[in-house]
C-alpha cells in the first residue's frame, strides 16, 4: 500500500495526526507539572506559616500543651496537610487524628466531610521539619501532604478530556486522512487509467474531475491527445497522399517503358521526354519531403541580422513577378522605407516565397496578391493577402500541420515549413480567410531580438 500515492498521502496525514496528538499530550504534561508546582508552592508557604504558629504557641505557653495545638492542626488539615508534633525527645504530643477526636462531635463530623481525612499509617509518608525557640530546638513537625480533592478532580477531568479528545481527534484524523488521500489521488488514478489506454494505442481523453493543478494536467493531457489524434489523421493522409503521388509517376513511367519494350510505342525523343517529365515529377515529390526535413533540422540555426524589409521584398517580387503576369494576377507591395527586422535573410525569403506560391495557386486570372508591412504592438508584421478562393473554415485549424492538403496536387508542406521557420524566429503567424473572397497570412516578428 505504501508504494501507491494514496498510501503515501495517507501515511503523511496520519503522521501529522500522530504528531498533533503527541504535542497535545506534551502540553497536558507541562500544564499538570506547572499546576502541581503551583499547588505545592502554596502548600509549602502554608506549612511555614503553620511552623511559625506552632513556635509562637510554644513561646506563649512556655511549653507544649496539646489543647492549645488543636486549632493549628485543624487549620493544617484544611489546607491539605496531616500533622504530627513531637517534643525534643521525639515523644508524640499530638497528631491530626487526636486533634479531631478532641473536637465536639458536630464540629468533628463537619471537618471529616470537608476533608475526607484518612490517617496515614506509613512513616515514610511524613516529612520532618525542626521547630525552634530562642535558637534552641524544641521539637519536630512531621508533615504528610494530602492531595486535595479539587486537585484530584482537576487531574481526573483533564485526563478524561485528553483521552476523549485523543480518541475523537485520532478517529477524525484517520477518517479525514482516508477521505483526503482518496480525493487527492482520484484524479491521478483517472489519469493513470487513461495513460494505460494510450499506451495500448487507445487515444482516449482523461476526465477532468477538478480545477486544481491535477485538473490542469488532465486538461493539458487532453490537448495532447487531440493533437495526437490530428497527427494520426494527418499521418494516415500522408501515407495515402505520398503513396498516391509517388504511384502516379511510377505507373506512368512503368507503362510507357513497357509499351516501348513491347513495341507499342516508338523509342523516340518525345517518348523519352514524357518519361523524363514523370521522373521530374517524382523527384519534386521527394525534394519536397527532403525540404521539410531539412527545415525542421535547421530551423533553430538562424543567421540573424538586421534586414531592411523593402529591398528584400522588392527583390522577391522582381524574381517571381513573371509567374504572376503569366497568370494575369497583379502583385503589389506596400512597405515603409525604414521598416526592418532581425531575421535570417534566406529563411525570411523562404517564408515569403511559400506564402506567395500558395496565394498564386488560390487566385484566378484578374485577381490580386499584395504584400504589406505594418507595425503592431512592438512587432513588425508582414502580410501576404490574395483575392482568391479562400479556405474552408473546417480546414483552417489544420493548414499548418505537416502534409495536410486542402487541394489535390500538393503534399501540404508549404505552410508547415512557414510555421516552422516563423516559430524559429519567435514570430506569430495568423490567417484570416473567407470562402470566395480571399485569404491573408500575417507573420509578426518581434521588433527586437528576443532575450
Amino acid at each position: 500500500m505504501l508504494k501507491s500515492i494514496w498510501g503515501k498521502f495517507f501515511l503523511a496525514l496520519f503522521i501529522v495526526s500522530i504528531f498533533t496528538l503527541s504535542s497535545t499530550l506534551l502540553v497536558r504534561y507541562l500544564i499538570l507539572k506547572d499546576f502541581r508546582n503551583y499547588v505545592e508552592g502554596q502548600t509549602e508557604d502554608k506549612i511555614y506559616l503553620l511552623i511559625a504558629n506552632l513556635e509562637e504557641n510554644f513561646d506563649k505557653n512556655n511549653g507544649w500543651r496539646e489543647e492549645t495545638l488543636v486549632n493549628d492542626l485543624i487549620f493544617a488539615l484544611m489546607i491539605g496537610v496531616e500533622v504530627k508534633v513531637r517534643d525534643s525527645n521525639e515523644n508524640l504530643i499530638i497528631d491530626t487524628e487526636k486533634a479531631l477526636s478532641m473536637l465536639n462531635p458536630k464540629h468533628r463530623e463537619k471537618i471529616y466531610s470537608l476533608s475526607n481525612f484518612i490517617p496515614s499509617l506509613e512513616a515514610k509518608d511524613f516529612i520532618s521539619y525542626p521547630l525552634f525557640s530562642s535558637g534552641k530546638e524544641i521539637g519536630t513537625l512531621e508533615i504528610h501532604i494530602l492531595y486535595p480533592e479539587r486537585e484530584l478532580v482537576f487531574i481526573s477531568r483533564s485526563n478524561r478530556f485528553i483521552i476523549f479528545s485523543a480518541l475523537i481527534t485520532g478517529l477524525l484524523a484517520i477518517l479525514l486522512s482516508i477521505v483526503f488521500s482518496r480525493e487527492l489521488t482520484k484524479n491521478i488514478k483517472s489519469l493513470e487509467k487513461t495513460l494505460s489506454k494510450v499506451s495500448k494505442g487507445q487515444l482516449s481523453e482523461a476526465k477532468i474531475l477538478s480545477q486544481d493543478e491535477i485538473g490542469n494536467l488532465a486538461s493539458s493531457f487532453n490537448e495532447m491527445i487531440k493533437t495526437l489524434k490530428n497527427q494520426e489523421i494527418i499521418r494516415k493522409k500522408l501515407v495515402t497522399n505520398v503513396a498516391h503521388e509517388i504511384r502516379t509517376p511510377i505507373t506512368a513511367i512503368k507503362g510507357e517503358l513497357m509499351a516501348v519494350i513491347d513495341g507499342l510505342l516508338p523509342n523516340s525523343k518525345e517518348q523519352l521526354l514524357s518519361i523524363y517529365e514523370e521522373v521530374e515529377r517524382l523527384e519534386n515529390i521527394l525534394e519536397g519531403l527532403e525540404e521539410y526535413a531539412r527545415v525542421q533540422s535547421n530551423a533553430l540555426f538562424l543567421n540573424r541580422q538586421k534586414i531592411l524589409l523593402k529591398p528584400i521584398l522588392e527583390r522577391i517580387i522582381n524574381t517571381y513577378e513573371a509567374m504572376f503576369m503569366e497568370k494575369e494576377v497583379r502583385l503589389s507591395l506596400s512597405c515603409p522605407e525604414d521598416a526592418s527586422i532581425y531575421a535570417d535573410p534566406e529563411k525570411l525569403k523562404q517564408i515569403i516565397v511559400n506564402l506567395l506560391s500558395n496565394a498564386l495557386k488560390a487566385t484566378d486570372s484578374g485577381g490580386e496578391v499584395k504584400i504589406s508591412v505594418h507595425y503592431e504592438l512592438q512587432k513588425i508584421c508582414i502580410c501576404v493577402s490574395d483575392t482568391g478562393c479562400g479556405i474552408d473554415p473546417q480546414s483552417v485549424p489544420f493548414i499548418f500541420e505537416r502534409f495536410y492538403r486542402k487541394d489535390k496536387g500538393s503534399l501540404g508542406i508549404g505552410l508547415a515549413i512557414v510555421k516552422e521557420l516563423a516559430d524559429a524566429h519567435s514570430a506569430e503567424i495568423t490567417v484570416n480567410t473567407e470562402l470566395g473572397k480571399g485569404t491573408s497570412f500575417t507573420v509578426c516578428f518581434p521588433e527586437k531580438l528576443p532575450s
